[in-house]
């Protein structure tokens, strides 16, 4: 027998019994994933009233500002002018146009 496979099955022999005791000893669990336990202490920073309302406050008026500057300006609207009506004859010939446009391009090439 080998000297170095008595050593390598005596170190696989000692990872097996460390796990055994870890598991035993509580030690070896794994940690805990997700929300951490809920702890007693308030530890936590509370905002008082009087800091929320001064924030609050404060972020109006800077909302307001912002949206001043960008509010569209109010003008008269412009009149556009209105196209005249188009004949029929001339629907007529933009319509055959359109339609032999379509047939080359449906044609296969």
């Amino acid at each position: 027998m080998d000297i170095a496979n008595v050593v390598e099955a005596l170190k696989e022999q000692r990872t097996r019994i460390d796990q055994a005791i870890a598991a035993l000893g509580g030690l070896g669990s794994p940690a805990r994933r997700g929300r951490p336990p809920k702890t007693g202490s308030t530890s936590a920073r509370h905002m008082s009233a009087a800091a929320r309302k001064r924030i609050s406050e404060a972020m109006k008026q800077r909302w307001a500002k912002w949206h001043r500057k960008s509010a569209p300006k109010k003008s008269a609207p412009a009149k556009t002018k209105a196209r005249p009506a188009m004949s029929a004859a001339a629907r007529k010939k933009l319509s055959d146009l359109m339609k032999a446009r379509w047939a080359a391009k449906k044609k296969p090439a």
